[in-house]
């Protein structure tokens, strides 16, 4: 089945700069951006027109002092704003794009304009806090782009699937107490930034709505399709979003340079195709997939090709190449351990 899917990138996303050697470079977002240039690739994606979030946009998640921090470093050569983050002249321009994409990806899933969306884009966002950067990133994409669909596009319930290497501190305390998003984690533990402990599952209404599966590393596509499987599937199906988002990182990529995971290709296309299916199943298709890291670059443009493929429905890797995956068994006791304090909140 043929889907429309929205490819969201601009080349301001490239001007972003953090620095000599930054690992958070133009060149991830160049490798993907030159895939999807083939003739037989662009054809198959549609690429609308996009803007920049407004301040009023950007303070659904983000305290106006920190907006206005990181406005202040527009045009200015280099700029420090914690160890790891640094801007060049147009990295404001670029965060704001980047927001900016994410909204308007919304905006087409729920009118129907597009089956699902991807938004391409740099600076990441996840580590992002309401109030200061992290980890590279300025402003929380993902966590903006949810706050947008709840307050403005009628939404009540959205499900956040973080795949990236590193836990998304920001986006899990932006909705650490609300029943409207179920933050659901796969990272790699206790990397950067240290949080995303099995305990940590929300206070007041959002108890229960916050699920990590804290990971030792070396785990590849079994591992993580067994926590598709077991965990992320039933979890959607008692939930029931009216949206699934994801914040997709390719740094658990068996060579990047950043982690010791062991995802493949095939993995990426898995996880994308259960969730695929997911959003047809609760929510109409509504799928919105946001870039967050990745930082080997034939890593990077597999894994987001073999992403975007499914999503479009061109399935090229056979369900012979998944029958394993489907049916999953590889030891994992993290797994096993957010299965328990899962199970005490939700009938999976």
């Amino acid at each position: 089945m043929s889907r429309k899917t929205a490819i969201f990138k601009d080349d301001l996303f490239l001007a972003h700069e953090p620095g000599y050697n930054h690992p958070e470079c133009p060149e991830r977002l160049q490798a993907i951006y030159d895939m999807l240039a083939k003739p037989e690739i662009a054809a198959k994606f549609s690429f609308p027109a996009f803007g920049p979030a407004s301040h009023a946009q950007l303070a659904l998640n983000h305290t106006m002092a920190h907006i206005e921090r990181v406005a202040a470093t527009a045009g200015r050569p280099f700029e420090v704003l914690d160890p790891d983050t640094h801007t060049s002249p147009r990295s404001y321009e670029a965060a704001c794009l980047a927001a900016g994409a994410v909204i308007t990806a919304l905006e087409m899933v729920a009118t129907g304009k597009a089956d699902n969306a991807a938004a391409l884009v740099r600076p990441p966002g996840h580590h992002a806090e309401a109030d200061h950067t992290s980890g590279f990133c300025l402003f929380n994409n993902i966590a903006v782009g949810a706050r947008y669909g709840l307050s403005q596009l009628g939404m009540k319930r959205i499900l956040i699937i973080d795949w990236d290497l590193h836990h998304g501190n920001g986006t899990q305390h932006s909705f650490y107490d609300t029943d409207q998003v179920l933050y659901c984690s796969t990272h790699q533990y206790p990397y950067f930034p240290g949080s995303g402990g099995l305990h940590e599952v929300g206070k007041g209404k959002g108890e229960g709505y916050t699920i990590n599966v804290p990971l030792p590393g070396g785990q590849g596509d079994a591992a993580f399709a067994r926590i598709f499987n077991e965990l992320i599937s039933p979890l959607a199906r008692c939930y029931q979003p009216d949206c699934i988002m994801v914040s997709a990182g390719y740094d658990t990529y068996v060579a990047d340079p950043l982690g010791t995971m062991a995802v493949t290709a095939a993995g990426y296309a898995y996880m994308t195709r259960v969730l695929v299916e997911l959003a047809a199943e609760l929510c109409d298709g509504r799928l919105v997939l946001v870039l967050e890291g990745g930082y080997n670059l034939e890593g990077l443009k597999d894994g987001m090709l073999a992403s975007l493929k499914e999503m479009r429905g061109d399935n090229s890797l056979s369900g012979a190449n998944f029958k394993g995956l489907q049916q999953a068994e590889i030891p994992l006791a993290p797994l096993d351990q957010a299965l328990a304090i899962t199970k005490k909140y939700w009938t999976l």
